[in-house]
């Protein structure tokens, strides 16, 4: 089946994501209010959420390898097990230490679900349908982020937490294990070609120096920081200008559901401005709205402000996913997604903390501005980064192209070789056209002289 031939399969990953990422955003704050249960404090919290972006950093790399040159789709069940796993037995476990293996096994699983699902839309999707499908692919995402927290919400509070979070936990695997019920026929079956069993492995640096990879995961680090943050610390920017928590937690889901709305309008405006224009104008925005939120405003006015952020940061991962998938060398896209997705959790490791240290010096909202500086600079690297005169994948089809007619020019030279031979005439080699042909004629007729001499 050709790319983008039927993307009924897409709608299905879609599916299937928002479930997964769902449970994911479901747990996540359980496991911190179950740890806290527990006689966890805020640094063992701490070191607990870490451990579920840290532990995938060990083996994001050979996953993508592996993909590379194999096939995508036995991930996405392999990761939905392990996060439904990692919810359960969080739910139930003890100790803290548990509780930090758990959310590790849980964090690992999330990485094998994405590795699989981004690597099956960049495999199966056209080049010019790659914004379009990688924007549509997180809308999932973005709706397991907006359902996710609710639940959670709903679910955990009163005096028994240690209860209501093992509650939460339970039912965050249960939510995963429906995305299961998406997982057919979502891989076309179509056989690698030798030259992808037998290319060879292109060494990390140089996926890391092809130019615009390093960009895209950039953009994507400086991006989920941004929405990371921003749900970390709008409920303490809330606490100290005495917004309520359900305002808070509105504000949160109007910025969730603006990305969503930009995502399904990202066609239309991949149009009207192009992926460099798109990117780089988005980025420079949020940057602008991301320091505006440090500044004491209105409840109506942040509203506005976080819907339009929301919307600017919607664009940001999708197009520098096929920043990413484009810029690749041939043979190690996957391989570069998941250095983008290792950037990621680096993101979410190093960000949160350099925000901590930026707010106990200059105050809460101190870090909003720090975010502003990032989305900054990743703007300028959309604009170098994506500004190219092609792509990795229209480079990858001129090579084909430039191998397919050494492969022609060659076959009818041999054709000529053959049909000369048989005629014991220089004709033979005109539809070639090559010297070296001509050459092997002149040898093939002596030899035919020799033997009739014997």
């Amino acid at each position: 089946m050709r790319p983008g031939g039927n993307r009924g399969w897409l709608l299905r990953l879609v599916i299937a994501f928002g479930f997964a990422q769902g449970a994911v955003s479901m747990a996540r704050p359980a496991v911190s209010y179950r740890a806290l249960a527990l006689g966890a404090d805020e640094g063992a919290v701490g070191v607990i959420a870490g451990v579920y972006a840290l532990l995938p950093l060990f083996v994001a790399v050979p996953l993508g390898r592996r993909t590379d040159h194999g096939r995508c789709a036995p991930l996405l069940p392999v990761g939905v097990v392990l996060i439904s796993g990692g919810c359960a037995l969080s739910g139930v476990a003890d100790s803290l230490a548990a509780m930090a293996a758990w959310s590790g096994v849980m964090g690992l699983g999330h990485l094998c679900f994405v590795i699989g699902a981004q690597s099956i839309v960049a495999r199966q999707s056209a080049p010019h349908e790659q914004d379009r499908n990688f924007g549509h692919f997180t809308i999932g995402a973005s709706l397991g982020q907006l359902v996710g927290p609710i639940a959670a919400g709903a679910l955990i509070g009163g005096r028994d937490m240690a209860g209501t979070s093992a509650l939460a936990l339970l039912v965050a695997a249960a939510g995963a294990a429906v995305a299961c019920t998406s997982l057919w026929r979502i891989e076309h079956r179509t056989a690698p070609t030798s030259r992808a069993k037998d290319a060879e492995r292109v060494p990390v640096h140089r996926i890391l120096r092809t130019r615009g990879v390093p960009g895209g995961i950039f953009v994507s680090l400086a991006v989920l920081s941004a929405t990371d943050i921003l749900t970390a610390y709008l409920p303490v920017v809330g606490e100290h200008r005495g917004i309520a928590p359900s305002v808070i937690g509105l504000l949160l889901s109007l910025r969730a559901a603006a990305t969503i709305a930009c995502r399904l309008v990202m066609t239309p405006m991949l149009r009207l401005l192009g992926r460099t224009a798109l990117l780089t104008v988005t980025c420079l925005l949020a940057a602008v709205l991301c320091a505006g939120i440090a500044v004491p405003v209105p409840v109506w006015a942040l509203a506005v402000m976080l819907a339009v952020l929301g919307f600017c940061l919607g664009v940001g991962q999708p197009l520098s996913m096929t920043t990413v998938v484009q810029a690749a060398p041939d043979g190690a896209r996957s391989t570069a997604l998941a250095l983008r997705l290792t950037g990621n959790r680096l993101g979410q490791v190093a960000a949160p903390a350099a925000a901590g240290l930026v707010a106990g010096v200059a105050g809460v909202a101190a870090p909003f501005v720090m975010l502003g500086a990032l989305l900054l600079l990743s703007s300028a690297t959309a604009l170098r980064s994506t500004a190219r005169p092609e792509s990795g994948t229209e480079r990858g089809a001129e090579r084909d192209t430039e191998r397919g007619a050494e492969t022609r020019a060659e076959t009818r030279a041999e054709t000529g070789t053959r049909r000369g031979t048989e005629n014991g005439s220089e004709r033979g080699t005109g539809a070639g056209g090559v010297a070296g042909a001509r050459a092997r004629c002149r040898r093939a007729r002596a030899s035919l002289g020799r033997k009739g001499d014997i």
